[in-house]
């Protein structure tokens, strides 16, 4: 039976909005991935035959071809291809499930998944607001509006939603997101995020360069007092900007190769991709597609959620996650155990990749076997990853 092996996968540290980050070209901080990658590995570049590069906001310097563009600026030859791919805040992990797919399949043997985003240089809602020569334009055709008359997709109206549906209180978010900080807060004095993040050259506050290796989002005096301080999105909501995702620069990246790649590059394998799924459900609520994606993937594995060992459960707000712990029983001591989105920031379309680098990484520091990933999608999506560490 034809498997698909994680040899390797890596991120860089999160950069806050107009942060450390904020002078990196978003080309070159997929290029940087994509080094390190060929670099840990030791690979010979030729032998990659594809790069699938995750990024939602393909417009202006992450426009015209961003996974292109991105192996033109790094060390791999010129004969590696690349496809940029956009499935919302699932880009890069669908680009794991297509590498995969292409491995499983037996076309390719060697295939990086990739994602990249910076979102202080190319807003969230660019490609949204592109208009050409000034005139009115909008994604939602007349098609979509006969279907959802008078709707507007919102994620932040969604989240709201999922927060009432499910009975949690704004102080319930708020515990929430102060945990998801004291969890990256010991993970980072731990060392538990070294053999992941990839170094990336900044300039400090003197002009002298320095190394990009901390996440910049955590915010290591954080308290609940100080949480609950923020004013809520909407008038009466729940949703704060504590206890939603932060805004995020960064880039991600993850090799998958075939047995015969594992021999023929004397590449050691860090996990196999056991199970992956998308699902798609209502698009309004939109962010829910978490839970009954996670039932159809345990199903089709043959496990069930008592058998995982570690979940990665996208923090885009603190009721997706507190929801999907609820609907699905699994034991809260095993989410996010080194913290998530709302204290490391969601780099969008780098955010697949980067949590399966923090994934693999956390299993294998342990001693755990399965390992399960998911993330709500824009327009009711959800991509579903289950792997199994090989230590």
């Amino acid at each position: 039976m034809a498997e698909a092996y994680i040899v390797d996968a890596v991120r860089t540290a999160g950069g806050r909005r107009k942060g450390r980050l904020a002078g990196c070209h978003p080309v070159d901080l997929g290029a940087t991935v994509l080094d390190a990658l060929v670099e840990r590995t030791g690979i010979d570049p030729v032998a990659i035959e594809d790069v699938v590069m995750g990024c939602v906001g393909q417009v202006g310097e992450q426009g015209l071809h961003v996974g292109r563009n991105a192996v033109l600026a790094s060390s791999l030859p010129e004969s590696v291809p690349a496809v940029s791919i956009d499935r919302q805040c699932g880009s890069s992990q669908q680009s794991i499930h297509f590498a995969a797919q292409a491995v499983l399949s037996g076309m390719q043997d060697v295939v990086i998944a990739a994602g990249v985003e910076s979102m202080t240089r190319v807003p969230m809602g660019s490609s949204g607001a592109w208009k050409p020569k000034a005139e009115p334009g909008s994604p939602t055709s007349p098609g979509i509006a006969r279907n959802y008359p008078g709707i507007v997709f919102s994620q932040f109206t969604g989240a709201e939603m999922m927060a009432r549906k499910h009975g949690f209180s704004r102080e319930d978010l708020d515990r929430f997101a102060l945990a998801s900080h004291e969890k990256a807060i010991a993970a980072t004095q731990g060392g538990a995020f070294e053999k992941e993040i990839v170094p990336v050259e900044v300039s400090g506050p003197d002009g002298e360069a320095e190394m990009h290796v901390r996440d910049e989002g955590i915010r290591f005096d954080a308290s609940l007092e100080g949480i609950g301080s923020l004013q809520p999105l909407v008038e009466g909501g729940a949703i704060t900007a504590a206890n939603a995702s932060q805004i995020c620069d960064g880039a991600s990246g993850v090799m998958i190769v075939s047995e015969a790649a594992l021999k023929q590059y004397g590449l050691t394998p860090l996990a196999r991709i056991h199970t992956a799924t998308v699902t798609a459900g209502d698009p309004v609520i939109m962010l829910e597609e978490p839970l009954p994606g996670t039932k159809k993937a345990l199903e089709k594995a043959g496990l069930s959620i008592d058998d995982i060992d570690l979940y990665e459960v996208n923090e885009a707000f603190a009721s997706v996650p507190m929801a999907w712990l609820k609907a699905t029983g699994a034991d809260p001591d095993k989410l996010n155990v080194n913290g998530g989105a709302i204290a490391l920031g969601h780099p969008l379309g780098a955010s697949g990749a980067k949590l399966m680098a923090t994934l693999v990484h956390a299993l294998r520091a342990r001693g755990k076997r399965y390992g399960l990933q998911t993330m709500c999608e824009g327009g009711g999506i959800a991509n579903v990853t289950i792997v199994e560490a090989l230590n």
